[in-house]
This record gives C-alpha cells, structure tokens and sequence, in this order.
C-alpha cells in the first residue's frame, strides 16, 4: 500500500481527500516502519499547527478500519504503518527499538487449530517483537 494507493481507496468508500488525510498519508509513505500517533502528531503539526491529537489519531484509526494501515501495540502504544504488500496470509517481526517490521510466511494456526477441533477460529495475530541487526 502507497498513498495513492490509499487515496483511490478511501475515495472508493465515500471519504474526501483532505489536505490532512493527504499529508498523513505522505508522512506514512516516507517510513517503512511502525509509528505511534504521538510520532505523526509531531510531524503533522508542522503543516497544521492548530491540528489536535484526536484528529490525526481519529484519520489513522479510519485509515486502519480501511485496511490501509496495520496496527500494532508497543509499550502500551498504538502504532501505524501501511498495509504491507506481501502476497497472501502472514505475519511480522516488529523491532521494538525502531519499530521496522519483516514479513513471516509461516502461521502457527496450523497447531492451535489441531489442539481445539470443536472450535470455529474467526481472527488471529502473531507477531514477533525482539530487536532487528541494526539496533542490537
């Protein structure tokens, strides 16, 4: 996912193009990692000054209903990043110092499924958080 990506989407499901959605959108498509509002908000502010937090975080929580953005937890936090493009189901291992996330192509769905056969699984995530080569 791209901003322009995200644009023709979110113009697909009735929202305008702002001039903030836009420069979140633009502020995400730099970074390939995840980032916290309180990260966005500072960065946003600098173009809208008189922007509030609830707005930037209201326009990412949009953007996450989407499917534009994934949404993590870092030390309590919500964090954002564009949908990554990986080709079919996976997961991420998220560095928890800068927040760059890798794809995992296994699931271990597979073995929780085996241990409840009687049960019907709606959603699952799986992430992995430790340290990536360049902070340890």
């Amino acid at each position: 996912m791209n901003a322009t990506q995200a644009l023709k989407l979110l113009k697909e499901n009735g929202y305008k193009h702002t001039k903030q959605r836009i420069r979140l959108l633009e502020l995400l498509d730099k970074q390939e990692q995840y980032l916290s509002v309180k990260h966005l908000w500072g960065d946003f502010q600098v173009d809208f000054p008189g922007a509030s937090y609830d707005t930037v975080y209201r326009n990412l929580y949009t953007l996450s209903e989407l499917g534009i953005l994934e949404t993590t937890t870092l030390d309590g936090e919500k964090h954002f990043r564009f949908h990554c493009e990986t080709d079919g189901h996976h997961h991420h291992f998220i560095c928890t110092t800068c927040g760059k996330s890798n794809a995992i192509d296994i699931c271990p769905m597979d073995a929780v499924t085996d241990q409840l056969p009687e049960h019907q699984i709606e959603h699952h995530t799986f992430e992995v958080y430790g340290k990536c080569p360049s902070c340890m």
